[in-house]
């Protein structure tokens, strides 16, 4: 018995839909890229965003504080540019931070005499009528810190030196002879101190300008000073007794001598937590060769 041929059964046909229309009856999925992952939901979207961020956060810590402990790592070891005389210079302290290069030319049991290179130093006149007056030596020490560390034209953090230097100045000196970082000098004739931060080599004559108007840059010549090494903590009437005790020795010299208008500058070297027995200050006073002066 034969069938009948039956048509082929086809299924029904599909509805055409415009391109980029949405198909009917679904919800579309959720797709999401956050840091670099392909997600099917909201909350694993954040969830990733949220990891990302704290994985960026960590790495940014970890520089931060790899940054703290290279720079804490300075003050906490030692440099070994100078070398004692005695027991106490020994137990002396100095942080591993750039200062002006300098050549020892001849030591002697009281002070040494060198010859220190030129360099750049940030300016500002302290308030306050002595070199150490706690206040005003913050004040001054503020507003070149905050030059050092970007307040300046180019928007430029740049690094920390040392020492500081305290000085006095003769009525007609602005030559600035001195070294290294901070720096506070007095004027005769106008009752002020001055304080210099000395520059990183680094940048030569080309340092950004400050944006604090108080603040002057200054190139420092070349110059030979004799200088003592002392610790504790710096006080005027203490620098008045080791100035003149300086000045007493050097008039023994043979080879040196006193340079005429010559003024005295301290630097200090330690941060402020420095326990006073380990802390490094040295007065210093410009001379001349003795063949030179005559």
């Amino acid at each position: 018995m034969a069938f009948p041929c039956l048509p082929a059964v086809r299924p029904p046909p599909r509805a055409v839909r415009a391109r980029g229309e949405r198909p009917r009856g679904r919800r579309p999925a959720l797709t999401v890229v956050a840091a670099g992952t392909r997600t099917s939901s909201g909350a694993d979207a954040r969830g990733s965003l949220v990891l990302a961020l704290v994985s960026q956060a960590l790495a940014a810590s970890q520089r931060r504080a790899v940054d703290l402990v290279t720079e804490a790592t300075k003050y906490a070891l030692p440099s070994g540019r100078f070398e004692p005389r005695t027991l106490e210079e020994a137990l002396m302290s100095v942080p591993d931070l750039e200062t002006v290069p300098f050549r020892v030319l001849k030591r002697e049991e009281e002070y040494e005499i060198r010859q220190v290179e030129s360099y750049y130093v940030a300016e500002t006149t302290m308030p306050g009528r002595t070199g150490f007056d706690f206040n005003g030596s913050s004040q001054s020490f503020n507003v070149l810190a905050s030059y050092l560390f970007g307040k300046n034209t180019r928007s430029e953090q740049m690094e920390m030196t040392t020492p500081v230097f305290t000085r006095k100045e003769e009525v007609r000196g602005e030559t600035m002879d001195m070294t290294t970082p901070v720096i506070t000098k007095k004027s005769a004739d106008e009752n002020k101190w001055k304080m210099s931060f000395v520059m990183p080599s680094k940048y030569g004559p080309d340092l950004p300008q400050a944006k604090d108007p108080s603040v002057t840059i200054k190139e420092v010549p070349r110059k030979i000073v004799a200088v003592a090494a002392f610790p504790g903590l710096v006080t005027d009437d203490d620098i008045s007794q080791r100035e003149s005790r300086l000045r007493k020795s050097l008039q023994k010299d043979t080879q040196y001598q006193l340079k005429e208008d010559s003024v005295v500058e301290i630097a200090q070297y330690n941060p402020p937590f420095t326990l006073p027995f380990a802390r490094r200050n040295e007065i210093a006073l410009e001379v001349e060769r003795l063949d030179r002066a005559s």
